[in-house]
């Protein structure tokens, strides 16, 4: 019985410490992620994208000298589910970072978890509220909707049209956005002439989009939403007979709301990162080879097109592997200090130029493209 007790007490210690050693040669980073639900069209690609690299990485000697290990959840963009996976994410797997959420409105909920338990998280989610007022351990990827309006403004402005209506979703994005717009809108010289809302279960927006048409001085309408909203807000804009120039944010920028609005996007104009239309970058952009690999990878892998969404994840990802390269640590206040010194990166959404003062680190030229719909697929509007 004492052999039976000393044999199982030896196994017993060699697990533990065969446990320990695993722990201690893997780096585990976390994932919020809307893989299904209505933002799946977000998350989905993110989430392949996450899985793409993170295989990728590993099959080349991991980082440090340790394995990569990737703990998703899947929140369906729901800000309760976000809140109990990422307690899950703290306290049980014990990452050293996270990536996430897909959406504005979840990312806001986990920030008072992440900043009491001072672990890096970069989202991709585009609310500027994210990183303003900056937080310690909060960084993103996505350009904010307020450097979208911004560059949506620009844009108009540079084509005599001025005299702007919005439509926005309500949810957590498009009413920040919306806000956004309004605030720097006399900046560009831009007059809000209408400023109209809707649900993100409404699926008419006709009503709203008629009281638009009736004004006779409206040259341009903007959209910030995302979702299925924008697409609705595009079919029946076109079913209007509507002729004002539409642009669409950031938040659509996806093959597929080209293929869900069919013929009805012909000629919307919409702000991108450049992965996009990485085809039709300079080639002294340093950001077109990267997107064309990554257009390479994920489409033979996946065999689907690419969005901007994935490419938030990418930057996600490799800005933590840079840091904790260059920090030669993952021990989470070593990966969120390096974060904040990153200069000169060129990602797939920009050139990321982090410090304190600033947790995206992204200028609105580098980073948002100026898109037209032609013939069903994207060209450059600029």
């Amino acid at each position: 019985m004492r052999r039976v007790l000393k044999l199982a007490t030896g196994l017993i210690g060699l697990f533990l410490i065969c446990s320990t050693a695993n722990a201690k040669d893997t780096i585990k980073i976390g994932a919020l992620v809307a893989a299904t639900g209505p933002a799946s069209f977000l998350g989905d690609p993110e989430l392949k994208t996450l899985e793409l690299y993170v295989d990728k990485i590993n099959k080349a000697g991991g980082v440090l000298g340790k394995e990569l290990k990737l703990i998703s959840y899947d929140t369906g963009a729901n800000p309760k589910n976000a809140t109990t996976f990422i307690k899950r994410l703290i306290k049980q797997d014990e990452v050293v970072a996270v990536i996430g959420g897909s959406a504005s409105g979840e990312t806001m909920a986990i920030i008072p978890f992440i900043e009491k338990a001072r672990i890096p998280l970069v989202s991709m989610a585009g609310s500027i509220e994210i990183v303003q007022p900056t937080k310690k351990y909060v960084f993103k990827t996505p350009a904010t909707d307020r450097m979208a309006c911004q560059k949506i403004f620009k844009y108009l402005k540079s084509k005599a049209k001025t005299n702007v209506a919005l439509i926005s979703g309500n949810g957590g994005f498009g009413k920040s956005m919306r806000t956004q717009c309004k605030e720097v809108a006399s900046d560009y010289g831009i007059n809000i002439v209408a400023d109209e809302t809707y649900g993100p279960k409404d699926t008419d927006m006709t009503a709203q989009l008629t009281k638009i048409k009736s004004l006779d001085n409206v040259q341009a309408v903007v959209n910030p939403g995302f979702g299925q909203g924008p697409g609705i807000v595009t079919k029946n804009f076109k079913q209007l007979g509507m002729t004002q120039t539409l642009v669409q944010s950031h938040g659509v920028a996806s093959k597929k709301f080209i293929e869900l609005t069919g013929d009805s996007s012909e000629g919307v104009i919409v702000a991108s990162p450049p992965v996009v239309v990485a085809s039709l970058l300079e080639d002294a952009n340093p950001i077109k080879k990267i997107a064309l690999d990554y257009i390479k990878e994920y489409e033979g892998k996946y065999n689907t097109s690419v969005s901007t969404f994935g490419g938030y994840a990418y930057d996600a990802l490799n800005l933590i592997i840079d840091a904790i390269k260059k920090s030669n640590s993952d021990k989470p206040k070593d990966i969120r200090d390096a974060i904040e010194q990153t200069t000169g990166y060129p990602g797939l959404n920009g050139i990321f130029n982090i410090n304190k003062n600033d947790h995206l680190g992204l200028d609105i030229d580098s980073s948002i493209k100026m898109l037209v719909i032609k013939n069903g697929d994207w060209a450059l509007a600029e």
